[in-house]
């Protein structure tokens, strides 16, 4: 059964974890890696994923995501093929189906124990 994805991010490469990324976490949370996206950065903590869009053209207005692990109830991931340009990540949560595209430098496989480990705890 297909269902219609709520929201649809890419992931690019993995990057430092950015410094302002404490002021969005609270006490006992830790960040465990970032990755860029097209516009500004995603990061797994040990208790979500948190997700920065800054908008507009100099993207003064950032929207944040905060998707806590405890919401996912499935995740699905498929390895890009012969003429796939991206590996793609699914999260099935209480909200509905979100979509995360890997850049070709990055593991897919890598990023699904990484989602094992958050999740499953």
């Amino acid at each position: 059964m297909e269902t219609a994805s709520i929201t649809e991010w890419t992931f690019v490469q993995e990057v430092p974890i950015p410094e302002d990324v404490a002021n969005l976490m609270v006490p006992g949370e830790d960040a465990v890696v970032a990755f860029k996206t097209f516009r500004d950065s995603a990061i797994f903590t040990t208790k979500r994923l948190i997700v920065r869009d800054s908008q507009g053209l100099r993207g003064k207005k950032v929207e944040v995501y905060s998707l806590p692990y405890s919401s996912v109830n499935m995740w699905s991931t498929e390895n890009a093929g012969t003429f796939d340009f991206n590996a793609e990540v699914e999260l099935w949560t209480r909200a509905g189906k979100i979509k995360i595209k890997i850049g070709r430098d990055l593991d897919v496989r890598r990023l699904d124990m990484l989602l094992a480990q958050c999740i499953l705890g």
